[in-house]
């Protein structure tokens, strides 16, 4: 049932023809019961129409034969009633379509009423209301029915047209029914069911095949570029779609090899405006670096001597040196930054326990200087992996960092966990807290959340930080609510593990 339902939803051509099958079926159904449902009324009627002018000739001659009798013996008549019925019968030799049955006298002192039948008719198998209904009075009635014959159990449709007949010498009435078998009409309608039946299905075949093969027609050039798209999202940009004749399909086959001509055209243009970048980034942070460290002796000389100073030189030389600083660290982030990108970069691993670092930043004077008390969770035992120390510290200080400069938090809460695969460490904050799509561009070079709340900074901490985290096989991921808080979680797999199912998951996620 899964494959089924799988199959269902991924493939337009199965719902396509599915549902033109199941259409037609409905289609094709109700035009066959509405078509049957004519036939068989016309056919009834037609018989019925027949049936009902034979009895009523056959009910004028009847009584034509009681008038001509003028015996009043109850035995001589119930002979001369019981020929009449025999000549009836026997008027029509082979051609006859019909039964009679003859009640009467309808009145006796016994009240039994005689019956005679030129079959086996069952008794009671005249219908009550048409046998009351000419009792009652002169006329001629009908009925549809089934009569069952006596001594078979099969059960035959058949039209019953009954009426009144008087013996004027005694005064005695009689019932007779003519009983017209619906038999050849049944045959002729079971004939058409299974015509109908047979042509139906031909049909919803045949309207199932013809939706089979034009979905696939106008499907298989989807399908084809569905493919073609994958083999684009995979980086080989070298495909196109076939083009053949001027109908709307070859219109977009080329329309689709126009965009994808354009895509490789604007992605190589920023592939070699990223390479350049990326170069330029890499030679102005090498070519910076011996002026830099030329002017920082400088301006070390200066602030070890700004004491001799007047107060004006003394804080021109603080500045001097603090921007240097900020331009130093500036610079090392360049350059760790081009080293990523060249996949230069390398781990100097070693056995950590992010507990033990968890206790470390929180004796970080960055937070102590913001006046933000650190909460530790889960630090009791040790969670070990093995990592590069100096860049997992860099990761922690950079959050740690990050949430006393923006977040607005009074406190900060830095919990470990870990499983059997591998070991998570989180700093959540209670400020401000991130809104939108924020916690995804939080990782991109240079953004900042809100300008106007910065306090230095170059906006690459946090880009490092993830790149630090993916070069262990690890990730760092954000989370937020705009007032209520933010958390990053860092998790870096333990040997012979994986970062899939971290043992840590945000409270804002």
């Amino acid at each position: 049932m899964p494959s089924l339902v799988r199959i269902w939803r991924r493939s337009i051509q199965t719902r396509v023809v599915t549902s033109t099958i199941l259409l037609s079926t409905l289609v094709v159904a109700l035009t066959g019961w509405a078509l049957l449902r004519d036939v068989a009324s016309g056919l009834a009627d037609s018989r019925r129409a027949a049936a009902v002018s034979e009895a009523r000739s056959g009910f004028d001659y009847a009584q034509t034969q009681l008038d001509a009798a003028v015996e009043t013996e109850p035995s001589t008549q119930s002979q001369a009633l019981t020929q009449m019925v025999d000549s009836l019968t026997r008027s029509r030799g082979a051609q006859r379509t019909y039964e009679l049955v003859l009640q009467g006298p309808l009145l006796t002192d016994d009240g039994e009423v005689p019956i005679r039948s030129s079959a086996a008719i069952q008794p009671r198998a005249l219908p009550a209301d048409l046998a009351a209904a000419v009792r009652a009075g002169p006329g001629t009635f009908w009925r549809y029915s089934e009569l069952s014959l006596v001594g078979s159990g099969s059960v035959e449709p058949s039209v019953v047209v009954g009426s009144q007949l008087r013996a004027p010498g005694s005064g005695d009435t009689y019932a007779m029914f003519y009983l017209f078998s619906l038999e050849d009409q049944q045959d002729t309608l079971d004939l058409v069911r299974r015509a109908l039946l047979l042509g139906g299905l031909a049909m919803i075949l045949m309207v199932g095949g013809v939706a089979w093969l034009v979905s696939r027609q106008v499907l298989d050039p989807v399908r084809l570029a569905r493919r073609i798209a994958e083999r684009y999202a995979s980086g080989n940009l070298e495909q196109r779609m076939h083009v053949s004749g001027e109908d709307d399909i070859a219109r977009l086959s080329t329309s689709f090899n126009q965009m994808a001509a354009s895509l490789q055209s604007q992605i190589r243009r920023l592939e070699n405006l990223s390479r350049l970048q990326q170069r330029f980034v890499s030679d102005v942070s090498h070519e910076l670096r011996t002026p830099l460290t030329t002017v920082q002796m400088a301006s070390e000389v200066l602030y070890d001597s700004r004491e001799r100073f007047d107060p004006l030189t003394a804080r021109s030389a603080e500045l001097l040196k603090r921007e240097l600083d900020r331009f130093e660290s500036l610079l090392s982030d360049l350059l760790d930054l081009s080293r990523f990108d060249a996949g230069a970069a390398v781990l100097e691993l070693d056995t950590i326990d992010f507990a033990q670092v968890a206790r470390r930043a929180a004796d970080d004077p960055v937070l102590a200087r913001a006046g933000i008390t650190v909460r530790l969770v889960g630090v009791e035992r040790p969670a070990l992996v093995e990592a590069d120390p100096r860049r997992i510290d860099r990761i922690v200080r950079n959050l740690l960092a990050n949430a006393a400069k923006y977040s607005g938090s009074d406190v900060v809460e830095v919990e470990v966990a870990q499983n059997a695969e591998s070991a998570s460490l989180s700093v959540r904050d209670f400020g401000v807290g991130l809104s939108g799509d924020e916690n995804i561009r939080v990782f991109d070079r240079f953004w900042r959340a809100d300008p106007a709340r910065t306090q230095g900074g170059t906006g690459l901490g946090l880009a490092i930080s993830r790149e630090d985290a993916a070069l262990h096989g690890g990730t760092l991921q954000a989370w937020g609510r705009p007032g209520v808080g933010s958390e990053f979680i860092l998790t870096i797999p333990k040997p012979e593990g994986s970062a899939k199912h971290p043992p840590l998951e945000s409270v804002y996620a």
